[in-house]
């Protein structure tokens, strides 16, 4: 039974001494050469711009979950649409369902005004 896990033992060891050599390859290769710029707490390199502390409104996070909402609905359609006529009618209506209650939900948060950004 050894004999057929070898080839995935192989693999996994290739794979953790390539990553391993990566790294100590760069830290024996290249210096650390801290600048200012690069001490800031911003990936970007730009000056930082207020307080780290600042408060988002809270439309900012329902709107991001509303779009990981929608987002998750596309996932599900790709399925769908991959077994379409195996589904048949009854699966064209779920999906219709699915749809339908996804539309209202966008409905309503629309109507209360969470896409509008003030």
């Amino acid at each position: 039974m050894t004999r057929e896990y070898l080839s995935l033992v192989l693999l996994a060891g290739l794979v953790v001494v390539t990553g391993v050599g990566m790294i100590a390859v760069s830290h024996l290769i290249l210096r650390p050469r801290p600048t200012p710029v690069k001490q800031t707490p911003y990936e970007s390199g730009m000056p930082p711009i207020g307080t780290v502390r600042e408060r988002f409104s809270v439309k900012f996070y329902l709107i991001a979950m509303l779009f990981i909402v929608f987002d998750i609905e596309t996932v599900f359609m790709i399925p769908w649409g991959v077994a379409f006529r195996q589904l048949g009618l009854f699966g064209l209506v779920e999906m219709l369902v699915f749809i339908v209650i996804l539309l209202v939900g966008y409905a309503y948060a629309w109507k209360r005004g969470a896409l509008e950004w003030e």
